[in-house]
């Protein structure tokens, strides 16, 4: 089960460089279930996704270069690339995404939680914007897929 929170960015964390980074470039396959492929870095995977939007199942097998390459070129819209920061917040880590392309220049942050309770009490950063969890126009598989 998969349970995260997702904010708007107002302004970056300071020393951005400072933290580790990323890279991923990710396109669909379906959209319900969310049907992903994803490079990230030197690592490929398939991944699936249930409906939702804080809560949702999700499942990841590892795929090889050549077997990622063959499902990118089959998949629905838009590649998405992206550039992630790992920063440490409390007991968490936000997950800061930059997104390239036409979807630049939004910034995105997303933190996992172990349940919904301890999602709906956590108190984000002065640095994160709107909440946009329930907006499902800011989950990927819509982004990636919307015209």
């Amino acid at each position: 089960m998969e349970i995260e929170r997702k904010f708007l960015i107002k302004r970056l964390p300071k020393d951005l460089s400072s933290y580790p980074c990323r890279q991923i470039e990710q396109a669909y396959l379906n959209r319900d279930p969310a049907l992903r492929v994803r490079r990230q870095d030197d690592l490929y995977f398939l991944t699936c996704k249930s409906r939702g939007l804080m809560e949702r199942e999700e499942w990841e097998l590892p795929l090889d270069a050549e077997a990622y390459a063959h499902l990118l070129a089959k998949a629905d819209g838009r590649i998405i690339r992206k550039t992630r920061y790992l920063i440490p917040y409390q007991r968490y880590t936000v997950e800061l995404d930059m997104f390239d392309g036409d979807l630049a220049p939004l910034l995105l942050a997303e933190v996992e939680f172990a349940s919904a309770a301890e999602a709906d009490a956590f108190v984000p950063p002065d640095w994160f914007g709107e909440d946009v969890t329930s907006d499902p126009s800011y989950q990927n598989v819509n982004m990636a897929l919307r015209p």
